[in-house]
């Protein structure tokens, strides 16, 4: 009986949510998981929520580099923690990928990876408690590196996961909800560190977001794991470094899309950039968390202004797309630093710093647009997956390799490696100018 007004709840929650009514959508899923798409939704929903949240409040791009500033981490460690984040979940992805295709069942992947990413954020906690310098930037490293191929497995794993249970015409509501609320906690969580007394929290601050971090992805495990999914095909998992391996001629003999790819690897600089303004942020405002607050509002305000920003225009152009975001980045940058050099209160304050942070995560999501859209629209469906497979690989290694940026840091400090990445984003501009326009605007 209860189990009955339960899923007569879950159903009816189901349908305002999704605004069905009488008949249910299952398109693009199997027949048999129909019944249990309003509960699979819902499982989905609550477990990519909790990802979302944990990943904001253990970020490699503000959380750990402010941990590493009060830490006094020498700034080499922090010029990797961007590579680490993204290219140990991009590598990894190219190498499991058809292992996990000949999965029939592949949501355990998922949880496997949840529940190894809680344990490297417990690790990073005892090390925020534990150590100081090199040896607390080493440890934390250490514990990123497997956070990020932990990640990388429920990457490689969600996407099957949600294709087999949830209709196409339902993902966008599901993936909205779980933006939207995700971005409503941040924001509150952001509110609150504006509130906290540093001098007396100190590293235990850190301890607690990231012992809350993990302890999302373990309820985010738990609630995955009540997901119903059907068994799926196990042919066709096409291993991608192989792939990526044996067209990297097209680097050579095809002249447009090398462009693209020497594009990207410039525009690298957009990416690498936010640690370094975090530490900026944090010298300019004492390392006070109000600081830090107002960056966690800036970072989830600006994830939610640059998709409808930048969309309308990605249909017309990703080439100016990528251009104008670049432009702004590379300038952002140069007036960070001629900022920090002249002591411009009134521009490096906490809410200067803000308005800094959020124009520039603004930036970053436009580069991130535009290049996915320039290389959906510049591939054919005969060399797709050639050119996603060799992009992401060379791009997966020069994010490796620019973690060497934080030398820059150690021996200039962060506004010179500002100034840097903002010169080598003004000359991405210059190769992508040279890119055919290969969009279609209607």
């Amino acid at each position: 009986m209860k189990n009955d007004k339960r899923d007569a709840f879950i159903e009816t929650l189901y349908n305002r949510v999704t605004g069905e009514e009488d008949t249910r959508v299952c398109k693009d899923i199997p027949e048999s998981a129909c019944k249990d798409q309003p509960h699979n939704f819902f499982a989905y929903l609550g477990s990519n929520l909790l990802g979302k949240v944990a990943d904001e409040i253990a970020s490699a791009k503000l959380i750990i580099p402010w941990l590493f500033g009060m830490l006094g981490v020498p700034a080499i460690f922090t010029g990797f923690l961007v590579p680490i984040r993204e290219g140990g979940v991009l590598l990894p992805q190219l190498l499991v990928a058809a292992a996990v295709r000949k999965m029939a069942i592949r949501k355990k992947v998922w949880i496997v990876g949840a529940l190894l990413s809680a344990i490297s954020l417990f690790g990073m906690a005892a090390a925020a408690l534990s150590a100081k310098g090199a040896s607390a930037g080493g440890a934390i490293l250490l514990m990123l590196i497997l956070f990020s191929l932990s990640r990388g497995l429920c990457s490689v794993s969600a996407k099957d996961v949600l294709g087999k249970t949830v209709s196409k015409s339902r993902r966008g509501a599901l993936m909205g909800w779980s933006s939207g609320l995700s971005g409503i906690a941040v924001l509150l969580i952001g509110l609150w560190l504006g509130t906290v007394d540093l001098e007396t929290a100190g590293p235990h601050v850190f301890f607690g977001l990231l012992i809350t971090s993990g302890i999302l992805w373990i309820i985010a495990s738990l609630i995955f794991s009540a997901i119903t999914e059907q068994p799926g095909a196990t042919e066709g998992g096409g291993n991608a470094l192989k792939v990526a391996m044996q067209q990297l001629k097209l680097l050579k003999t095809d002249a447009p899309f090398r462009r693209f790819v020497t594009a990207r690897g410039l525009l690298l600089s957009v990416a690498l950039a936010p640690p370094f303004y975090v530490l900026i942020a944090q010298s300019q405002t004492e390392g006070g968390l109000l600081g830090l607050g107002s960056l966690i509002i800036a970072n989830g305000l600006a994830a939610s202004l640059s998709a409808p920003f930048w969309g309308y225009m990605g249909d017309r152009s990703s080439k100016q797309v990528m251009a104008i975001a670049a432009t702004g980045s590379g300038l952002l940058g140069i007036f960070t630093f001629i900022a920090v050099m002249n002591h411009w209160q009134w521009a490096i304050n906490a809410y200067g710093m803000a308005v800094i942070f959020l124009i520039l995560n603004v930036m970053h999501g436009g580069v991130r647009l535009g290049r996915k859209v320039y290389l959906v629209d510049m591939a054919t469906g005969d060399n797709r997956a050639a050119y996603v497979a060799i992009s992401n690989t060379v791009i997966g290694v020069l994010m490796l390799f620019g973690g060497l940026i934080g030398l820059i840091g150690d021996w200039l400090g962060p506004a010179a490696t500002v100034l840097v990445l903002g010169a080598l984003s003004i000359l991405s501009v210059f190769y992508i100018k040279h890119l055919p326009d290969v969009s279609e605007p209607s």
